[in-house]
């Protein structure tokens, strides 16, 4: 319907919150980006790993009765151990003020919820995505005789400091995700969730943006490795979804959208409407570069021009998102101006398409987020709430417990103050906003407002390359 979304007046950024890294090299933890660089994606990177095969607005919340089967919760307390260090911006305590949030209003008790344990992912799993010379490294790294070396695959930076035991704490994370896969491809669980993974940059042979493994890429090819023929993998993290997209660009099997601040503005300098697949995977790729600045109704209005069309003309067996809050007003690495209360209408929606396309066969793994207390707990508690099928309001009070523990919690663990303990916590788990939209109608939208200009831009590159008409389908 049409209308806009009111976002608090008040309510700035922290100053001074980005902690590390050098926006000059378009690192992960600062920005701009730096000049476009094409061939970080444009490429069939790792269409070897798992070989080609021949192949209107956000829908409304799926019912909220429980599934038949309950949904995973892949969760381990030793993912926590995936630990760049106190200073790092994405560091752990995020995941156990999230973990604890969700039992305390509820959610890990809900009927249609089950935890599983994962194990590590063995190196044949990893090594669908990733090349065996690089788990080497990854291993060796912590070694420090090994520094040189482990430089030369993206490990060791300000992005991706070496720790003790990374591989195994990045092989329980991947392995998290598979087992969500699992779940999800072999049932009856429809829907599981992975919040420890979704670390979407990482690339073949190189570390990126805080990412050592792939998982959600690794994910996919165990689903096309047991016998899946469409994928489609939804990316809506801050960033674009760069190392999954390299993942799959030369396999149709795979549909992957990403929707992420301009590559202009922001790490990693990619994701821009050109970047449509290889010559064997035409369209598979799609990305929609939105300007910063881009709010609930703008990033809900380009959703709704892009993403259900697509996944309806593609027909997926498996959707797979990466539910990276990042998109937040407050988050300090990026420059979108979400509120929870928009983000959760976006898991509404691609729950919704997961049922309508999929027979509920939907895999949801977290991603990116640095307001570590006031924002990420927030949004994935909602997230595991939604795919639970598990009631929870917006204006739900957060326990006044948790409220005040949290931003001790975080100094405590970083040595810093939080952006809770900065602009104070929130009292409610949504922002009170009233998410209104106007959504994407036949045409290309304004010329004059550059949201617009870039879905458009996105539709004309790719809804053709689907047999579809970009000023009508919809």
């Amino acid at each position: 319907m049409p209308g806009e979304v009111t976002v608090p007046d008040e309510t700035q950024r922290p100053v001074g919150t980005r902690r590390v890294g050098d926006a000059t090299r378009g690192s992960h933890a600062g920005r701009p980006a730096g000049p476009r660089d094409p061939a970080r994606t444009s490429g069939p990177e790792r269409a070897a790993r798992v070989g080609p095969a021949a192949v209107a607005e956000p829908a409304p919340p799926a019912p909220d009765e429980p599934a038949a089967e309950p949904t995973v919760l892949a969760w381990d307390p030793a993912m926590a151990h995936y630990d760049f260090g106190p200073q790092h911006p994405m560091h752990p305590v995020r995941l156990g003020l999230t973990m604890d949030l969700a039992s305390q209003l509820g959610v890990l008790d809900a009927p249609g919820l089950r935890m599983a344990t994962p194990s590590l992912a063995a190196d044949e799993l990893i090594e669908l995505v990733h090349d065996p010379i690089y788990l080497s490294a990854v291993r060796a790294a912590p070694d420090p005789a090994r520094a040189r070396m482990a430089a030369l695959f993206g490990l060791g930076t300000s992005d991706n400091p070496i720790f003790t035991r990374m591989h195994e704490a990045a092989a329980l994370i991947t392995g998290g995700t598979i087992e969500a896969a699992r779940a999800v491809w072999s049932g009856p669980p429809r829907h599981a969730v992975s919040l420890a993974g979704g670390l979407h940059h990482a690339m073949a042979g190189m570390a990126s943006g805080f990412c050592i493994y792939n998982d959600p890429a690794i994910a996919i090819a165990w689903l096309l490795s047991a016998g899946a023929t469409r994928v489609a993998y939804v990316d809506i993290d801050v960033h674009h979804g760069d190392g999954v997209q390299a993942a799959f660009y030369d396999d149709p099997r795979v549909l992957t959208i990403s929707l992420h601040q301009c590559g202009r503005s922001l790490f990693p300098g990619t994701g821009y409407a050109d970047e449509c697949g290889s010559p064997n995977a035409r369209g598979t790729s799609v990305n929609v570069a939105l300007p910063p600045g881009t709010d609930d109704a703008g990033w809900l209005r380009a959703y709704s021009g892009v993403v259900p069309v697509l996944l309806r003309a593609f027909r997926p067996q498996v959707l797979v998102t990466q539910h990276g809050c990042d998109t937040h007003l407050l988050d300090p690495l990026a420059d979108l101006r979400m509120s929870v209360d928009g983000q959760r209408a976006s898991y509404e929606a691609l729950h919704a398409l997961s049922h309508e396309l999929c027979d509920g066969r939907w895999l949801a793994c977290g991603g990116g987020g640095y307001a570590l207390d006031a924002v990420v707990p927030r949004a994935w508690t909602q997230l595991l709430a939604v795919a639970a099928h598990h009631t929870l309001e917006p204006g739900t009070e957060l326990p006044p417990q948790w409220r005040a523990a949290a931003p001790q919690r975080v100094r405590a663990a970083t040595g810093e103050v939080s952006i809770g303990g900065t602009v104070g916590m929130p009292r409610t788990l949504g922002d009170g906003v009233s998410v209104r939209y106007r959504p994407w109608d036949a045409g290309e939208g304004d010329p004059d407002n550059p949201l617009d200009r870039a879905v458009a831009e996105t539709r004309r590159a790719v809804l053709p390359l689907h047999g579809l008409d970009p000023t009508v389908d919809r």
